[in-house]
Formats: structure tokens, C-alpha cells, sequence
């Protein structure tokens, strides 16, 4: 029985002890080959991520893609090419913005111009509007919407802006729809905080000179509140299906809405 234990013991020495190093070998490789992998994913993400896209002249109509986009993600047949159909005379013509969608943050409303606005309408974003319009998706100059810091509004802009500034929004996609049944997309590229409730917010909108979207929501309660603005930069065109270019809500009067002064004012209650 002596010989026996001492015969297990000698095979203990020479067998499990070394494969325990081989193991213990193995297992050291283990976070190097972790970290070589993710050094390989991050690469080919930035190698797809910067991957040139096939321009297309003109978007043709064709079902919308109804996926949400993750910020930094890239959409399927993103179009370089003119964001307005040519009119007969070839030079592009104009359509009104019909709906907006931030996916990253769960906003998608229609657009409306409400005229002699006594106050803004609820479940939509609106234009501002200085006598038209300021611009329109795919031009150049600012197209300018705005809308309520509220919940299924624009109060995910606000929460977002409370934190480092809103870092996290730059980079995010902007979709906005237009009446001639397109998506223009947008990144959002810069969030101002703070931006007096005068005339003086509208300086360098009014002096955009590209295509450029600019979103605006109020950080109080008040109509003089300090107001948030969201700049972004065009990055391409999708064509829409008209069902998704043309939604069918049109907005509705607050409940805490003040009572209408006139006969022809909106947005506000009649008495």
C-alpha cells in the first residue's frame, strides 16, 4: 500500500503539475486575446462606419425604413445627391417640413404652421415663422422648428441638455420629412443652453447661408424662460412613402392654454 501512494504521488509530480502550468499558461492568454479582439472590432466598425455611400441623384419613392437609428449608425442608401426635386425651369423647389424624428430620444411629431399663435399647440412641433417660413429642408438657410418642453414633445432635448451640456445629442440623426414625400437626415452638431427669449436667438439662423435644421424648446414655463436651441449639419436624403411624409396629426390646444384675445388667434381656448 506504501508503494502505492508513493507511486500516485510520483505521477501527481510529474503529470498534474506541468499541465497545471500549461493551463495557467493558457489562461494569462486569455485577456490579451480579448483585448486584440476588441482592438479588431473598434477598427472594423471605423473602417465600416467611414465606408464612402453610392449617391443617388434623386430620391425615388420607396417604403420608409421604419428601424430606429442608433446614434452613429448608418442608414441604407443615404443619398448625397440634390435634397429637392427640380421644378420645369431646373431650378429646386421648395416643401414645407411635415414631421420630425429624433429615434435616439423617442421624439417623432408632425409639423405645422400655426398662424396668429397665441400660444403654442401640443403633440406637434411648429414652425417659426417670421412673415413665411425662415427656410425649408434641402435650401439654404435655417429651417427652425420648435415645441413644447413637454412629455411626447421636446422635453427629452431639455433632459438631455441638463447633462454635460448635451453632449450626448451631438452625433445623433435627425429625420425630417418633407411634403414631396422625402427624409432629409441630419446630425446633430451643436446644443446651445441659455439663449435669451428676444430677438437675438434668431441672429444666426437668420444668417445660415446652408442647409441647416434648428430645433428650440423653452428650459422654463414662462414666455420669457431662457430657450434651448439644437443645431445640426445635413448629411443626406432618403426618399418617404407618403403615408410617412404626410402624418395626420395637426395638433391640439393645451390644457393650460390662456383664452383666446381675438377671434382669429390659435393655440389658445375659446371662451
Amino acid at each position: 500500500m506504501r508503494r502505492l501512494h508513493s507511486l500516485l504521488g510520483s505521477l501527481r509530480r510529474k503529470v498534474l503539475r506541468p499541465t497545471a502550468r500549461v493551463a495557467g499558461d493558457l489562461l494569462g492568454l486569455v485577456p490579451a486575446l480579448i483585448a486584440g479582439a476588441g482592438v479588431f472590432l473598434i477598427v472594423a466598425g471605423l473602417f465600416y462606419y467611414l465606408a464612402p455611400v453610392a449617391a443617388e441623384p434623386i430620391a425615388t419613392p420607396t417604403s420608409a425604413p421604419t428601424e430606429s437609428i442608433a446614434p452613429y449608425s448608418l442608414r441604407p442608401l443615404l443619398s448625397t445627391g440634390p435634397s429637392v426635386a427640380p421644378s420645369a425651369a431646373g431650378s429646386p423647389t421648395a416643401a414645407i417640413a411635415t414631421r420630425v424624428k429624433i429615434p435616439a430620444l423617442g421624439i417623432d411629431l408632425p409639423i405645422v404652421v400655426n398662424p396668429n399663435e397665441e400660444f403654442p399647440l401640443c403633440d406637434v412641433a411648429e414652425y417659426i415663422v417670421l412673415d413665411k417660413p425662415l427656410a425649408y429642408p434641402g435650401l439654404p438657410g435655417a429651417t427652425y422648428l420648435y415645441a413644447h418642453a413637454r412629455t411626447n414633445m421636446f422635453l427629452p432635448l431639455l433632459t438631455q441638455a441638463r447633462t454635460n451640456d448635451g453632449a450626448a445629442m451631438v452625433g445623433m440623426w435627425v429625420e425630417v420629412y418633407t411634403a414631396d414625400n422625402q427624409d432629409h437626415v441630419y446630425q446633430i452638431s451643436e446644443v446651445i443652453r441659455h439663449v435669451p427669449a428676444d430677438s437675438t436667438a434668431f441672429d444666426r439662423p437668420l444668417a445660415a447661408k446652408t442647409d441647416q435644421l434648428w430645433l428650440q424648446t423653452s428650459e422654463g414655463p414662462l414666455k420669457s424662460s431662457t430657450k434651448l436651441q439644437v443645431v445640426a449639419e445635413p448629411i443626406g436624403v432618403l426618399a418617404a412613402s407618403p403615408a410617412d411624409a404626410h402624418p395626420t396629426g395637426k395638433g391640439d390646444v393645451c390644457p393650460d392654454a390662456p383664452p383666446c384675445k381675438t377671434s382669429t388667434d390659435t393655440g389658445c381656448r375659446r371662451r
